[in-house]
């Protein structure tokens, strides 16, 4: 149950910090954002990034072996990884419409999956 809540708590964290990260380039799409400058967005990018921490830390509280959960911290650091890229290809599929995905991008995240495999092998 601790495995599961950590990867839900981490699929809901790299939620937010991708909004946090890549949402503000939608910005200028609407109107009451078209006009902010630099410092209004980071600062809004900074109140979205603190809801990912809110689901981050306990993620790596829950999950971390020495605190009772199923993971070491390289399991932990590789599962956040590849959540990420899960999470920002589904993110800009949505919201960038004309940005594709290539070959190359789907081998290279065929890779990382390989490497989640090798770093949970025992």
């Amino acid at each position: 149950m601790k495995g599961l809540s950590t990867i839900l708590l981490l699929v809901l964290s790299n939620t937010f910090m991708t909004f946090a990260w890549y949402g503000h380039l939608k910005f200028k799409e609407l109107r009451w954002f078209e006009n902010l400058g630099l410092i209004s967005i980071v600062l809004i990018s900074w109140g979205i990034a603190f809801f990912e921490y809110m689901f981050q830390v306990p993620a790596n509280r829950i999950g971390f072996k020495e605190n009772g959960g199923p993971f070491s911290l390289v399991e932990l650091k590789v599962l956040q990884e590849v959540i990420t890229l899960v999470v920002f290809m589904i993110f800009t599929l949505i919201f960038f419409k004309n940005e594709s995905i290539k070959a190359n991008h789907v081998i290279g995240f065929g890779f990382l999956v390989l490497a989640v495999y090798f770093i949970f092998k025992k």
